[in-house]
């Protein structure tokens, strides 16, 4: 093994089938897209070169700005509500259930595999207004309550929209802290509570410090996910009503494939692109800083 690794031909020959796969597949879209920032126009009508005239644009869009300040309110919401409750379950099936947890794991990570779609038709029956009343208005009456047109209003339609991805994701983000809390050492937790350690603060003092950086993985994993959503407002509202609910992904998807501006549709995806960048850099060096500390 030695020899293979110290030379460097057979490192070449190993690795550079994939490298030039990564490359064709991953590096060139990119860099084409990057590249396609400083142009208008597109394949057929041909390419304008523009300079930074699409950013400029970007800035001074108000349905691109109305885009940007949906997608960071709708990652914030939906992450925090994604990590509490994957957090919250994953310690239920840990400390409460324990052993017995297998089938309650089953049934939460069930709406993971459900297609968007499926799942969209499903909420906006439940949410169903008019001469057919989804449970959800059916039971807002029982208590007095008049039925709400969910989907008429921009708020009415993020509520949705958060509820129905909560419910179709917290059962991965448990899984994946259920995960992290098993590399617990039962002696260490056994030990916090010989010294009193029980409930809340042995979560807060000794399993939240130890399960940190799965947890850390999980806010990076949730925010970028959240920030490029795009089939689940697409399916639930179709970004409507209006653009109230648009992302900037649905915006560059029409931006592209209805106006067929690439040039802007490419600016677009930049600015996600260096949006997502920012959370991870952040997170990670905001776990540095906790780790020097300590």
């Amino acid at each position: 093994m030695q020899s293979v690794l110290g030379d460097k031909k057979a490192i070449l020959l190993l690795l550079g089938p994939a490298l030039l796969v990564y490359t064709l597949v991953k590096l060139v879209p990119v860099l084409w897209s990057l590249g396609l920032t400083f142009y208008t126009g597109n394949p057929l009508g041909g390419f304008e070169f523009a300079g930074v005239d699409n950013f400029v644009r970007f800035f001074q869009d108000p349905q691109a700005l109305e885009a940007l300040g949906f997608t960071i309110k709708y990652a914030l919401v939906l992450s925090v509500g994604q990590i509490l409750l994957g957090y919250g379950l994953a310690l239920m099936y840990v400390f409460v259930l324990r052993k017995a947890s297998t089938f309650v794991r089953t049934v939460v990570f069930f709406p993971t595999v459900l297609p968007t779609v499926a799942v969209a038709l499903l909420f906006k029956s439940l949410f169903a207004v008019g001469q057919q009343d989804g449970p959800v208005n059916a039971g807002l009456e029982v208590f007095g309550i008049p039925a709400v047109d969910w989907f008429s209003t921009g708020d009415g339609t993020f509520t949705v929209a958060i509820l129905m991805e909560l419910w179709r994701s917290m059962g991965f983000f448990a899984v994946l802290l259920y995960a992290g809390l098993l590399d617990i050492p039962e002696e260490t937790l056994e030990s916090a509570r010989l010294e009193g350690a029980t409930g809340l603060r042995l979560v807060r003092h000794i399993v939240l410090p130890l399960s940190l950086p799965v947890l850390l993985s999980s806010v990076i994993f949730s925010v970028n996910n959240t920030l490029k959503v795009f089939d689940t407002v697409l399916a639930l509202n179709n970004g409507g009503p209006g653009n109230e609910t648009t992302p900037l992904t649905l915006l560059m998807y029409r931006t592209v494939f209805n106006y067929s501006d690439y040039g802007y549709g490419s600016t677009i995806a930049f600015v996600l692109t260096i949006m997502c960048f920012l959370v991870t850099l952040f997170v990670f060096r905001s776990s540095r800083r906790d780790i020097t500390k300590n």
